[in-house]
């Protein structure tokens, strides 16, 4: 498992921006790690304990560290900037997220660009957060750990290529840091590069040869892969280390639904429910469980599970997830107006003011997406229209890769599915489908688009990328088993 600037930035968006609170050149400190500003040992040893967790991806731990830092210390800045990042309370993400602002003068220059970053990302400024971000890997750019939560960060944000460079750094500077070889091995991986993938993989087992997560990621690299038994070899292994490792058992659920068996998913995802470590988590997996219903093919049974998370997660406060539950509805639909009413009740549940607004805008981006998709195949082209160019305005205001995947998917779409259809407008889908290659969705249009133009070697390669696709998402159960079924257009 992994967790979901000027260098990075130029990296990113191929510009440069300067944070709006500090100078635009920013000169290397002395000292190769960013030091922390706490008059309480206990509260700096609770803090870097949680970083500790955080990159051995016990994420609620990291998070119990960090709160029981800011108990020790209510001024540690960067704890509360943490649990910010990393909470699935919206709460409690919001609370701290304004304390660690609030204590931004009082604390030193690398700790207020890491503030900075955490909440310009949350509040919607992605290039003011990736901004502060450059400045920091700028400022210490020998640290390790900062260079693996850039890239780490990154790839969270569909921005493999600039993360693989910079875990490639980090490596450089620790040939055996752990936490760096984990995400390198991910980035490989999903580029099909299995064999560095696995040798990675090796050397993060060997290196950490009593933690949960280097199993638990072999197990999800083999999935990636197509070893389902390998797989879950290696998640059995990651919960023999630790009973409680969660992810593990969910990971169980997640290869078993790939696999075909639906019945055994539902038991492995069910023991995963019972035993989550926050809501947030409880109700994604209860949605993982929801999709095997869609892999089967009982619709009903999917439409009451999906209904109840959401009721749940409304129930519950957690705003975020009962979008992703209605827009998950959404996308099995067979009528468009059913999916367009559950696309609206979607976008509703995203007007909570508790959600950040890099989460909203991201949810956002699916959810109109989709709109844009089913009003066009309903025949309502204004709705389609409206909801594309409110998709373009939100790709447009904030350089975020997600929202911006989206709209290329969503414009790709639209072309693709006119009536006049022409070679011209074929290739200009092919730009914009291009920029949005790990959709299923995107992938079958692109393996269209590549026979219609007679382009033999990327019809291949896509063919190849959509056939083994293995990831347990519900764009994959809707579009990659039917997919295998077909006979290749090659």
């Amino acid at each position: 498992m992994h967790r979901s600037n000027c260098a990075v930035l130029a990296l990113v968006l191929g510009v440069c921006f300067a944070s709006p609170l500090y100078a635009h050149h920013v000169k290397p400190a002395a000292t190769t790690s960013m030091p922390v500003t706490t008059s309480s040992a206990e509260a700096r040893s609770l803090f870097e304990k949680g970083m500790q967790d955080y990159e051995n991806l016990y994420l609620e731990r990291c998070n119990d560290d960090w709160r029981a830092a800011v108990k020790a210390d209510p001024n540690l800045a960067v704890a509360w900037a943490w649990i910010a990042f990393n909470s699935s309370n919206p709460e409690e993400v919001s609370a701290a997220r304004e304390k660690a602002k609030a204590l931004v003068p009082k604390v030193n220059p690398g700790e207020q660009l890491m503030i900075v970053w955490i909440a310009k990302v949350q509040e919607g400024d992605f290039i003011g957060g990736i901004s502060a971000m450059n400045d920091l890997l700028e400022m210490y750019p020998r640290d390790k750990h900062l260079l693996y939560l850039a890239g780490n960060w990154l790839m969270g944000e569909n921005g493999d290529e600039q993360a693989q460079k910079i875990m490639e750094k980090a490596v450089a500077l620790d040939k055996n840091f752990p936490a760096a070889l984990n995400d390198l091995a991910y980035l490989y991986a999903r580029n099909r590069q299995f064999d560095k993938a696995f040798a990675d993989m090796d050397r993060y087992v060997a290196l950490l040869p009593k933690e949960p997560n280097p199993q638990d990621s072999y197990g999800e690299l083999l999935r990636m892969a197509g070893n389902f038994e390998g797989s879950l070899q290696h998640y059995r292994a990651a919960l023999k280390i630790d009973p409680d490792f969660v992810t593990s058992q969910a990971g169980l659920g997640d290869t078993y639904a790939l696999m075909g068996n639906q019945e055994q998913a539902r038991v492995e995802y069910e023991k995963a429910i019972r035993f989550a470590h926050n809501e947030a988590d409880r109700l994604t997996y209860s949605m993982q469980k929801a999709m095997t219903w869609v892999r089967d093919g009982k619709f009903a049974e999917a439409d009451k599970a999906f209904e109840e998370i959401a009721q749940t997660a409304h129930a519950k406060d957690q705003y975020l997830q009962e979008a992703q539950a209605y827009r998950h509805l959404a996308e099995y639909q067979t009528d468009d107006g059913v999916a367009l009413k559950y696309l609206q009740q979607a976008e509703e549940s995203l007007g909570q003011r508790s959600i950040s607004k890099g989460d909203k805008d991201e949810e956002l981006s699916r959810i109109l997406r989709y709109r844009t998709v089913r009003a066009t195949h309903s025949g309502n082209q204004a709705l389609a229209d409206q909801s594309l160019k409110q998709l373009e305005a939100l790709a447009a205001s904030g350089r975020n890769r997600v929202v911006q995947s989206s709209y290329n998917g969503a414009a790709g779409t639209l072309l693709m599915s006119q009536k006049d259809i022409d070679q011209k407008k074929i290739e200009q889908a092919i730009t914009y489908l291009e920029e949005d290659q790990d959709n299923p969705f995107t992938m079958e249009l692109l393996v269209q688009a590549y026979y219609q133009t007679n382009q033999s070697d990327k019809l291949a390669q896509a063919e190849a990328r959509l056939r083994g696709t293995n990831v347990p998402t519900m764009e994959q159960a809707l579009v990659v088993p039917s997919a295998r079924l077909r006979r290749p257009e090659i």
